[in-house]
C-alpha cells in the first residue's frame, strides 16, 4: 500500500498473514477492554466513521457502531431507508456526497456483490466491507477466527467444517480464505443445489453430505438458508432440509469430543441447527457476537489511524 493511501478492507485477500494475525492480536487487547467497567479508548478521537447499511443487520451494524464509539470516534449511522437512494440517487453519488463531508472511514453493507470494491476505488476514506452480496464478509471471518483462537489456541492443523447454504454465503468465502491462511483445514458440506457454480474456487473440499464434513471436526460452523437470495426453490422444504442437513446432538457426535459449534447468525432454529445444539456448552455463538465488537475495533483502528502499529 502506498503511503497515505486509505487502508481499505474489502476482502480477506487485502491482508497478508502477518496483517491478519496483527489484527487478531489487536482485537485481543480490545476484547479485554470491552470487559472493563470503562470501555472507552482514545484511539480514534476526532475521527469520523460512517456506517452505511443497505441491508438489514443486527449484529454487524450494532457492533460497528459500538466499536467506533468505544474508540471515541464520531459515528454516524445511515440506512437505505433514510438515504437519498430512496429518491433515485445512485450508490456512487451517495458515497461521493458523503466523501465531501470528509469522513475517515466508510463501513458499507450492500446487497450487490462487488459494491465495496467499486466504492473503495472512488473513496478518499478507508472503506470497510461489512458484507457485499454473495461476495465477502471479511470482519465476520476475522471474528470467527478470533473466537476459534480463544477456544482452541493455534488454528494450524485444525479441521473446520462449514455446512449449509454455501452458494449464497459471503461468510463461507471469507472464512475459506482466512482460515486456510492461518493453517486450518476447511471442509465444506452443502446440498448440490447450494454449491457454488465453480466449487474449486473455494479452495477446499466440498461434500454433498453433512456427515463426511463433521467427522473429526474441531469446529462446526452452520450456515442458514438465505431465503432473501434464493432465486428459486433449492430445497423441498425447511422440514426436509432440517431432517437431512440440520445439526443435531447425534450428528455432532461425529465431530471431535468438545468440538466448537459456531453460527454467524441469525439462526433458523430447528432448521440448520437444533435448539439443543444451540444451547449446548459447545456452542460459541454468543462468543462470536462478543468478539465482533473487539475485532471491529481493531479493524476501525487500522482503517482510520495513520499512526496505528498495524499500518
Amino acid at each position: 500500500m502506498t503511503p497515505g493511501a486509505p487502508k481499505h478492507l474489502v476482502s480477506i485477500a487485502d491482508l497478508s498473514q502477518a496483517e491478519a494475525l496483527a489484527l487478531l492480536d489487536s482485537a485481543a487487547h480490545f476484547f479485554e477492554l470491552s470487559r472493563q467497567p470503562v470501555k472507552k479508548a482514545p484511539d480514534l478521537r476526532g475521527r469520523t466513521v460512517l456506517n452505511l447499511f443497505f441491508e438489514a443487520s443486527t449484529r454487524t451494524r450494532t457492533s460497528f457502531e459500538l466499536a467506533g464509539k468505544r474508540l471515541s470516534a464520531d459515528v454516524v449511522n445511515i440506512s437505505a431507508q433514510s438515504s437519498s437512494t430512496t429518491k433515485g440517487e445512485t450508490l456512487r453519488d451517495t458515497v461521493a456526497t458523503l466523501n465531501a463531508m470528509q469522513p475517515d472511514v466508510v463501513v458499507l453493507r450492500h446487497g450487490a456483490s462487488g459494491a465495496a470494491h467499486t466504492i473503495a476505488r472512488r473513496s478518499r476514506a478507508a472503506v470497510v466491507n461489512a458484507g457485499d452480496g454473495m461476495h465477502e464478509h471479511p470482519t465476520q471471518a476475522l471474528l470467527d477466527a478470533f473466537t476459534m483462537r480463544r477456544h482452541l489456541g493455534s488454528l494450524s492443523g485444525r479441521r473446520v467444517a462449514i455446512c449449509g447454504d454455501i452458494q449464497h454465503s459471503r461468510v463461507a468465502r471469507s472464512n475459506a480464505l482466512l482460515l486456510s491462511m492461518l493453517g486450518a483445514r476447511v471442509h465444506f458440506a452443502a446440498p448440490r443445489t447450494m454449491w457454488p457454480a465453480v466449487p474449486e474456487a473455494l479452495g477446499a473440499p466440498i461434500s454433498d453430505r453433512l456427515e463426511p464434513a463433521l467427522e473429526g471436526a474441531d469446529v462446526v460452523m452452520m450456515l442458514r438458508i438465505q431465503q432473501e437470495r434464493l432465486g428459486s426453490a433449492l430445497i423441498p422444504s425447511a422440514r426436509e432440509y432440517a431432517k437431512i442437513w440440520g445439526l443435531s446432538l447425534a450428528r455432532l457426535e461425529l465431530a471431535r469430543p468438545g468440538a466448537l459449534v459456531m453460527h454467524p447468525g441469525p439462526m433458523n432454529r430447528g432448521v440448520e441447527i437444533s435448539d439443543e445444539v444451540a444451547e449446548s456448552p459447545q456452542a460459541a455463538i454468543l462468543d462470536q457476537v462478543e468478539a465482533g465488537v473487539a475485532v471491529r475495533m481493531a479493524v476501525l483502528a487500522r482503517a482510520a489511524s495513520a499512526d496505528t502499529a498495524l499500518s
